[in-house]
C-alpha cells in the first residue's frame, strides 16, 4: 500500500507495510519477555502485552511506521463464555464450538450479560500502558475481528477451509445466526470505541472471512445494526491519553 507523508511542500511516496502484532514471535526478546505463559496469559497481562508490543519497535527504532497492540481478535468470543486456546503449531481452537441452536451454550452465549468494560479491561490496560510508553514516536493500532470472522471461529472451531459449520448455521438456522450475528456486532462496537477511550489511534477490523460460496446468503444475513449504546462512543470533549 503507498502512502504520502507531507514534509514542507513535498511529499515522499513510500511503501507501507502492515505487520501482524504477532509478528515479533520471531524475536528472542519475545520468549524471554514471555516466560511460560501460554499467549492468552500475555494477552490478559497489560505489562506483558505492554512490552510485547514495544519489542519490534525498540528493535527496529526508525523503521516501523506504527505498533500494534498485542492481543488477539478472540477475546470476544471469550468475553462471551466460550473457552478459546492457542495451540502451538496449530493456531486457536475452540474446545466445545457452537454445534446448534440446541447444544445448551447457544442459550447461554446469547443470555450472558457480558460486561465489555470489565471483561476486557485487560486490553484498554495494554494500550493505555503501549500509549504511554511510546511517547509519540509512531502510532498504535488497536484492532478487532469483524463479526462474520468471529462468527466463522466460534462455530467452526477454528480455522477452515470448507466452511462446513457455518453453512449449516446458515441455511438450517437463519434467525439464531442473525441473532448472534447482532450479539457480536454491538459488542465489538462497544470493545472498539473503548480502545479509543483507552488511547488507540487506529482501529482496523481483522479481514472479513466469510465462504465466498455463499456470498449472497452472507450478504442478506449481514444487515444486523452494528449500532452500540451511545454511552461506549467517546464524546468529542472526552480525553485520551497523551501520547507524551
Amino acid at each position: 500500500m503507498l502512502s504520502g507523508r507531507r514534509i514542507g511542500a513535498q511529499v515522499h511516496v513510500y511503501t507501507q507495510t502492515l505487520t501482524p502484532s504477532s509478528a515479533g514471535r520471531y524475536l528472542p526478546e519475545y520468549h524471554e519477555a514471555k516466560g511460560g505463559r501460554d499467549f492468552f496469559e500475555c494477552c490478559r497481562d497489560p505489562e506483558v502485552a505492554s512490552t510485547l508490543t514495544l519489542q519490534p519497535i525498540e528493535r527496529y527504532a526508525g523503521l516501523l511506521d506504527a505498533s500494534i497492540i498485542f492481543s488477539d481478535i478472540l477475546v470476544i468470543p471469550q468475553a462471551m463464555g466460550m473457552v478459546v486456546e492457542m495451540v502451538d503449531k496449530k493456531g486457536p481452537h475452540f474446545p466445545e464450538p457452537l454445534r446448534s441452536p440446541t447444544d445448551g451454550q447457544y442459550a447461554e452465549v446469547m443470555q450472558r450479560n457480558v460486561d465489555v468494560a470489565k471483561e476486557l479491561d485487560y486490553v484498554y490496560k495494554a494500550i493505555t500502558l503501549t500509549r504511554k510508553k511510546l511517547q509519540g514516536r509512531v502510532p498504535l493500532f488497536g484492532f478487532c475481528g469483524a463479526p462474520w470472522t468471529l462468527f466463522c471461529y466460534m462455530v467452526e472451531g477454528g480455522g477452515s477451509k470448507l466452511f462446513k459449520e457455518v453453512k449449516t448455521w446458515i441455511y438450517k438456522y437463519p434467525e439464531e445466526t442473525k441473532a448472534l450475528l447482532q450479539k457480536i456486532s454491538e459488542l465489538c462496537v462497544e470493545y472498539l470505541a473503548l480502545q479509543v477511550k483507552a488511547g488507540a489511534q487506529v482501529l482496523p477490523l481483522h479481514p472479513f472471512l466469510r465462504p465466498e460460496i455463499l456470498a449472497d446468503k452472507c450478504a442478506s444475513l449481514s444487515k444486523c445494526s452494528t449500532r452500540g449504546p451511545a454511552s461506549c462512543h467517546p464524546h468529542p470533549s472526552s480525553s485520551s491519553p497523551s501520547p507524551t
